[in-house]
Order: C-alpha cells, then structure tokens, then sequence
C-alpha cells in the first residue's frame, strides 16, 4: 500500500494543500516554525484518525475554522483509495473509505501502516510503562492482525474482573465467584504475553546493529519484562488467586499483563533513566527501524515511515546511512530546515516539498516523478 497524495483543509495552520508523496523519499524543508511538523501530524491523521502530537484534538482544527478534513489517496494492486477524516469540535469523527461511511480505519486494507518519529515521541522512552506496551500492542496488531484482539478481549476480562472486584468488597457477592473471571483473565492474559514477547523477540535481533550504527554508545538492548511468570493460563489464574485477598482490599485487578515493561537498555542499564536526551533520541530511531524491517519480513512491504527533525543530531555518516536504510522500496518523509543535510535530497526521483507559513510548494520535477 502506497501514499500518493495528500490533500487537508483548515488542519493547524494550513487553510488548504494538496501535494503529492513520492514512491521513496518526500524531504519536507523550510525553517523552523514553517508548519513542517503539521503535514506529517496530517499524514498521520489521514491514515489513522489520530492525532501523533496531541491527546486534545481541537488543536488540529486551524484557528477561526469550524472543522477540520484530512484526505489520503493510496495505492495497491488492487488499484486507487481514497481515506478521508473529518473532525469537528464536539462531534464524532466521519471517517470514509472510498467514500463509504466506516468507523475505524485500523480495519481497512486501503489504510498503510505508519511509523512516526517525532521529538515529542520521547515519552515513549523516559515516560511511563503503559505507553510503551500501547506501543508494542500496536506492533503485534501490526505484525499479525489476526492477534489483535487478545488484547481487546484481556481489557475486557479485566474490566469484568474489577467490576467484580467492587462487588465482593462491598459484601454483596463471595469470592468463590471470581474463579470464572480469573481463569477468563489468564486465558487472554497469557495470549497477549506471548505475543508481546514474540514481537520484541523479532525486534530485538537488529535493534542492537541500528542503534551501534546511530551512534549509540555502548551494548543496545531491547527486552520484554512481563508481569508473570506462568507459562499457562492454569499458571497465571494461580497467581491471581493468591493476590485476590489484596486485590479485594484495593478494589482492582494489581496483577497480569497490564502491569508489564518494555525496557530500552545501554550496558544494562535503562535509557529511561540512565541515558542523555540525545541516547534516547537513538535508542528511539532504532527501535522504529528495527519495526520497520520485521513488518517488512512479515508482511511484505515497509510502513510508512514519518521522520520529524530527526537528521539535525546526526553526523554526516549517519545521515547516510539512515537515508540508506530508508532505500527498501517503501516511503518515507522527512523534515529538514536544510536540505544539505538529507544526503541525495537532489536526487530526480526524492520528492522535495518547500514548506512555508500557511503554504507548500512542490518541486516540479520531483511532482512529475511522483506521478
């Protein structure tokens, strides 16, 4: 699945643009503040329904407009697609696919898979666990759609498992009834564990050489720590009825998948809290490319790789190599404020997009190679 084209109107500081996306590699350059990271927050939009930058969506929506629209032309064998989001303040999002009505993207075949490296994305290194098992859950969504919904089906359990939890607490119920919700919440708890740790296990074999090649001093290492330690579900319901008594008093559910960690390491040692801003900003860019190349093995082509303000740390080498390692016959886009630094950005077949306050202007020979 291929991006051809982007079109939005009234999204962040832009009233309208439509440009094209090249096969391989889009540079988006312009100085800082010229609305850069806004086209790829657009990208991401059109493709997901959801904002990359921000939990309170009403920024998207350009000052003074009522509503914002977002549309994604892509491409397959099977021929052309149209995505469309359309968010209003206070309203669902009216969210299509080729023009029909459809409530979530994550459900099409007409949607490209994303990544997204953004500064503020650093969160998922130095902040907290849950953001980085809802990163891996999206991985293994990813890796094998079919698996999505163990993780759906685990919350689920859980959630009757706490609403339980209230009711044997309050003494309107005994907790003999929790066995059937214990051995529910072990079933899909150790579906999930087990295809969390196949994930980071396909990751963890090139994270290692990427992030050495980023830059990154020292052993890199990405593990899974999961909460528990069965190997079956009989296993994980055992532990849960030895913490029932202190989950009774505490009134939800303190063991289980939902409390694991993906830990980023140098030398041992957690990036979270032993690594500088510029280790994590590495240790980050190697993880998404160490995705990168297992979605690639596994389902055939690369995802779309976003990439905000990531050369301005790296060294010339470096910089090379990451354009190297983005020349795998999928699409990437890039931000610069200086096109010297984008090794081959001159290149006939590099789509370049000058980015100004309020506008965007595309390259013509780059526009015809994208055609």
């Amino acid at each position: 699945m291929r991006v051809d084209r982007l079109r939005l109107r009234d999204f962040r500081t832009y009233a309208t643009v439509d440009v094209a996306v090249g096969p391989g590699l889009t540079v988006l350059h312009g100085p800082n503040g010229a609305g850069k990271t806004n086209l790829l927050e657009a990208l991401y939009f059109g493709c997901t329904a959801r904002s990359c930058r921000t939990a309170n969506e009403r920024d998207m929506v350009r000052f003074d407009a009522p509503a914002a629209r977002v549309e994604v032309d892509t491409s397959d064998r099977d021929g052309a697609h149209t995505l469309s989001v359309g968010f209003q303040p206070g309203e669902p999002k009216r969210i299509k696919v080729d023009g029909a009505p459809v409530e979530r993207l994550t459900d099409s075949p007409a949607r490209p898979l994303v990544s997204v490296f953004l500064p503020d994305r650093l969160e998922l290194v130095k902040g907290a666990p849950s953001l980085r098992r809802a990163h891996l859950d999206q991985l293994v969504a990813a890796l094998w759609p079919a698996r999505a919904g163990n993780r759906a089906q685990y919350s689920r359990a859980m959630a009757q498992r706490n609403a339980l939890l209230a009711r044997v607490r309050a003494g309107r119920v005994g907790e003999a009834s929790l066995d059937a919700w214990d051995a529910e919440l072990a079933r899909w708890g150790i579906a999930l564990r087990d295809d969390r740790a196949a994930a980071v296990a396909r990751v963890a074999e090139s994270f290692p050489q990427l992030a050495t090649e980023l830059g990154l001093a020292g052993a890199a290492e990405v593990r899974y720590r999961p909460r528990t330690k069965a190997v079956e579900p009989t296993e994980l319901a055992a532990e849960l009825l030895e913490r029932r008594s202190s989950d009774v008093e505490r009134g939800f559910t303190q063991h289980g998948p939902h409390r694991d960690e993906l830990l980023l390491l140098r030398d041992g040692r957690e990036l979270k809290s032993f690594g500088s801003q510029g280790e994590q900003r590495l240790a980050l860019l190697a993880l998404l490319l160490a995705e990168r190349a297992v979605l690639t093995e596994e389902r055939g082509a690369p995802p779309l790789m976003l990439l905000d303000d990531v050369m301005s740390e790296l060294d010339a080498d470096r910089r090379g190599m990451l354009v190297a390692r983005l020349d795998d016959g999928g699409q990437a886009v890039v931000t610069t404020t200086d096109l010297g630094h984008v090794p081959g950005a001159q290149a006939p077949a590099v789509v370049r997009l000058k980015v100004s306050p309020g506008t965007v202007l595309q390259d013509a020979a780059a526009a015809a190679a994208a055609a």
